[in-house]
C-alpha cells in the first residue's frame, strides 16, 4: 500500500491561517480522516484491499485495488458494494453528529464540531466525481447503462454541478468576503479535471 502527501496542503494551511480559519480547517481535516476510515472499514468488510492512501487539501483519500471478487459476482452486486463503501464516509459523519448531540460539552465547541461534520457529509454527497456522491451516481448509472454512456453522463453531471457550486461560492465570497471558499472550489475543479483525463 502506497502513502502520498499532496504538498498543496501547505498552501491551504497558509490560506486558512491568513483568513483566521486555521482551527476550523484543522478540525475539518481531522473529521475528513475519520470519514475516510469509514470507507476503509466498510471496504475491508467487503474484502477490498486498500492500494493507495493520499493526504490532500480536502482530507484523506483511499483507493482500493481492483476487487478480486469482481469476476465471482454479478455486476449489480459489485456496484451495490461500491455504493455502500461510498456511503460509509458521509454516514460516519452523520453518526458523529448524533453522538455529539448526545454528549455534554461546551456549546460553542459542539456547534463547531457538528457544523464541520455536516459540511463534510453533505459536501461529499454532491454528485461530482470523484466525490462520494459522484461515485454513487457512477455505480447507479453503471448498473443501468453501457460503459461509454454512463461515463459520459457522470462527466456531464459533474461539470454542471461544478458550475452551480462555482456560482454559489462566488456569491458566498462576495457576501462573506471569504476567499477560502473559492479556493476549495478551484481545487475541486482541479480534482475533477485530473480524474476525467485519466
Amino acid at each position: 500500500m502506497r502513502f502520498r502527501i499532496d504538498l498543496k496542503i501547505v498552501l491551504f494551511l497558509i490560506l486558512f491561517y491568513f483568513t483566521n480559519q486555521i482551527i476550523l480547517y484543522i478540525t475539518i481535516m481531522a473529521f475528513c480522516v475519520i470519514h475516510e476510515f469509514g470507507h476503509l472499514f466498510v471496504g475491508m468488510l467487503f474484502g477490498m484491499v486498500p492500494e493507495k492512501i493520499e493526504l490532500n487539501p480536502l482530507g484523506l483519500s483511499i483507493a482500493f485495488k481492483p476487487s478480486i471478487f469482481k469476476d465471482k459476482e454479478s455486476e449489480k452486486s459489485f456496484e451495490i458494494k461500491r455504493i455502500l463503501v461510498a456511503l460509509a464516509g458521509p454516514m460516519t459523519n452523520f453518526i458523529i453528529i448524533v453522538i455529539l448531540m448526545m454528549i455534554n460539552i461546551n456549546e460553542n465547541t459542539k456547534a463547531t464540531l457538528i457544523y464541520s461534520n455536516i459540511l463534510i457529509g453533505l459536501f461529499n454527497l454532491i454528485p461530482i466525481y470523484p466525490l462520494d456522491g459522484g461515485r454513487i451516481l457512477k455505480s447507479i448509472l453503471h448498473m443501468n447503462m453501457k460503459e461509454n454512456k454512463y461515463n459520459t453522463y457522470v462527466n456531464k453531471i459533474s461539470y454542471i454541478m461544478l458550475i452551480i457550486i462555482t456560482t454559489i461560492s462566488s456569491i458566498a465570497v462576495y457576501y462573506f468576503q471569504n476567499i477560502a471558499i473559492f479556493i476549495v472550489v478551484i481545487f475541486l475543479w482541479y480534482m475533477v479535471l485530473v480524474q476525467n483525463n485519466q
